[in-house]
């Protein structure tokens, strides 16, 4: 075996001129437009933004605000009709937009690397891992074919990639989400750049392969003496990661400043409702969480961008001034563009509404029956060999003997890493997939023995929430059909009871009846979202199952549909089982939460109890690995970190199946532990605390 590949940080003449200390990227007064058929579209209006050598910078802001496009403009990746209009991108101290093309695109393929939010689109289906991560080392320094095979192994072993000498030869759809993302950093960094620019690369993650991608960006800067520019909408992501922070809104920046300083007194008001739209900020007491506060109206049209602050339509504190004058950015280190910032600001924030609790129940009484018991619910799929002659090879154990209740009015929230199982366990509620074994009892019957015509008869029971509402939409249907359908199917009502149905559900969700001429291209993921939402409505079920509801929306537009799930709770006295690996989502949301391991529930609790006195190593481990934007508010817990992939559900480790990745494992959790406890129940035979939340 050839020896290890040495990667250095090249420090050639260029690098040197522009000196250590001084700025290696720097954006003066940089606009971006993008034409289209409309018109013009001003992406970046006067953006000035810089980082030096070894440093972080976040860059943050709601969806359309620019920071995307800040990245593509740097890198030269603008889409079709983009260019840059104006300004400079001085890199190591030269104009990348003086140079000559083909200088440019030697820069951006050495000494610069992209990481992009999706590695699944942005990674070639059809060629070998191996090669693709190879590709820029052929291309601009002209290695063999060989060489850069064994370049490729030592960078993606560099990257945490396990068994990279076989990861070489596989193709993108056999790995998981986490591993992708390694490659996609692997294929940036394998010519040593002087500057990583990350693009929302944990966005689609579960937290704990969020905290080794992040982790591993961290220890790669500090290795390769890079400059990393980290794009994100996640404010716990810029907290835990960056050295500075620039806050981004419709094009321009608004604010920038040291991170530890504009999270403990953000100026700009964009930025503070930022911060109060974070569901950690509103926790406080069990079973009373403040309702969360959520931006009103949408960012504006960059073809027609309005006057003066491009917040102040949105801004709480917005004045005519602000509407009418253009503010720039102050001087000195923590930079804000507002006529009114928190710090200067005497007069008090509009108030909240009052704290919002779950639907009350009768303590006096007898619980109410359970609308949703599941018991031992079994999953298991056939894996087969491909081709012509299938054979099964074995089976995946998805879900094994879950078992929980879900009581009206209720929110069950089912938490945990990707490929858990507890999407698997939402489709076989709702009758999307067929129990290998165990019970689903909705309202008494249990609908996994039911034939298929009388299984469709209760979905007007139960209903389900999609991830990604545009996927689960025909693009070619209008609204009117998509909400709509539901009751056809049903054979609800005729013709003008169906219109009066779905008027109520607008109303019900907040949008405007205009709506129902449109196609699903032509609305926001929040917009989306709230259609969603009605359609599962639709039937009036008494049960909906939301499946990442919000996962992929921003902070400010997740605030809004969760406000809305729990108003339509209290209104309709819904019952949610809400499925998500945001644990301080589930936190504001869930009244009980269970948390899932490789198919296995290993505690089960009230959501209060589950987040601030966990039992289980891996539930302390996913509470571990959240990022967030107030550490100061969290009280001090012991630290469990796990590490490694998810074992395979194909042959599943026996006994209690974290043990591989535990790390107070021993011998005896070779053997199963059981469910054990009264409220609060926890599978471990080293619990990290006993029943009331002593510690153990």
């Amino acid at each position: 075996m050839s020896a290890p590949i040495e990667f250095t940080v090249r420090h050639d003449e260029a690098a040197r001129d522009a000196g250590e200390n001084e700025p290696l990227l720097r954006l003066r007064n940089l606009h971006t437009d993008i034409a289209l058929r409309r018109g013009t579209v001003h992406a970046l209006d006067d953006v000035n933004l810089e980082v030096r050598p070894g440093e972080t910078l976040g860059i943050v802001g709601e969806s359309g605000s620019g920071k995307t496009m800040t990245a593509l403009s740097v890198m030269g990746l603008l889409p079709s009709g983009g260019s840059v209009v104006g300004g400079q991108i001085l890199f190591e101290g030269r104009d990348l937009r003086s140079l000559p093309t083909d200088e440019v695109r030697r820069i951006r393929g050495v000494r610069m690397g992209m990481v992009f939010q999706d590695p699944l689109t942005s990674l070639n289906p059809t060629m070998r891992i191996g090669t693709q991560v190879a590709e820029p080392l052929r291309v601009h320094e002209g290695a063999g074919k060989a060489q850069a095979r064994e370049r490729a192994i030592e960078i993606l072993r560099r990257v945490g990639m396990p068994r990279p000498d076989r990861i070489v030869d596989n193709y993108p759809h056999e790995l998981s989400g986490g591993m992708r993302q390694r490659v996609a950093i692997a294929m940036a960094l394998i010519c040593s750049p002087r500057l990583l620019i990350a693009d929302e690369p944990t966005t689609a993650l579960d937290v704990t392969t969020q905290r080794q991608i992040l982790e591993l960006l961290d220890d790669l800067r500090e290795e390769f003496g890079m400059a990393v520019i980290l794009v994100t909408h996640d404010l716990g992501v810029i907290a835990g990661r960056a050295d500075r922070v620039a806050v981004m809104y419709a094009g321009r920046v608004v604010e920038t400043a040291a991170t530890a300083e504009l999270f403990r007194s953000p100026r700009h008001r964009y930025t503070e409702a930022l911060m109060e739209a974070l569901p950690e900020m509103a926790v406080r007491e069990p079973g009373v969480p403040e309702r969360l506060y959520s931006i009103p109206g949408l960012p504006p049209d960059l073809s027609r961008p309005p006057a003066g602050c491009r917040f102040a339509p949105r801004c709480r504190f917005g004045t005519d001034e602000c509407r009418t004058t253009e503010v720039t950015l102050s001087t000195g280190g923590h930079q804000h563009a507002c006529l009114h910032p928190v710090a200067l600001t005497t007069a008090a924030p509009a108030a909240r509404t009052a704290p919002v609790s779950a639907p009350a129940v009768d303590a006096s009484g007898p619980a109410p029956e359970p609308i949703l018991s599941v018991r031992g619910l079994v999953k298991d799929y056939e894996a087969t060999t491909g081709g012509l002659l299938r054979r099964t090879t074995g089976r995946v154990s998805a879900v094994a003997g879950v078992s929980f209740e879900v009581r009206p009015g209720e929110t069950f929230g089912l938490v945990g890493e990707s490929g858990c199982g507890k999407s698997t366990v939402g489709r076989l509620v709702v009758g999307l997939e067929q129990p290998t074994d165990g019970q689903i009892v909705l309202d008494g019957t249990d609908i996994a023995r039911l034939p298929r015509r009388e299984r469709r008869r209760m979905h007007r029971q139960v209903q389900l929430m999609f991830q990604d509402s545009y996927a689960a939409m025909n693009p070619r249907m209008r609204v009117d059909a998509i909400l709509s359908e539901p009751l056809e199917i049903q054979q609800v009502g005729d013709t003008a009871a169906r219109r009066a149905r779905i008027g109520t559900l607008l109303d019900q969700v907040g949008l405007s009846r205009r709506v129902l001429e449109r196609y699903p291209h032509e609305f926001s993921g929040g917009q989306l979202q709230r259609i969603g939402l009605a359609r599962s409505l639709a039937l009036q079920p008494r049960l909906i199952v939301g499946d990442e509801p919000v996962s992929a929306l921003d902070v400010s537009i997740q605030a809004q549909v969760l406000n809305l799930m729990r108003d339509l709770q209290r209104e309709l006295g819904l019952a949610y089982v809400f499925i998500s690996h945001d644990l301080s989502v589930v936190d504001y949301m869930a009244d009980r939460i269970g948390v899932m391991y490789l198919g296995k529930l290993v505690e089960v609790g009230p959501a209060y109890d589950v987040v601030r006195s966990a039992r289980h190593p891996y539930t302390q481990a996913l509470l571990d690995a959240v990022p967030s934007a107030t550490p100061d508010l969290a009280a001090p817990r012991e630290s469990v970190t796990i590490r490694g992939e998810l074992p395979s559900a194909l042959n599943p480790p026996t006994g209690c199946r974290f043990r591989t990745r535990c790390p107070l494992a021993q011998e005896i959790c070779e053997t199963e532990p059981p469910l054990a406890g009264a409220a609060h129940q926890v599978a471990c035979h080293f619990p990290l605390r006993q029943e009331g939340g002593a510690e153990a």
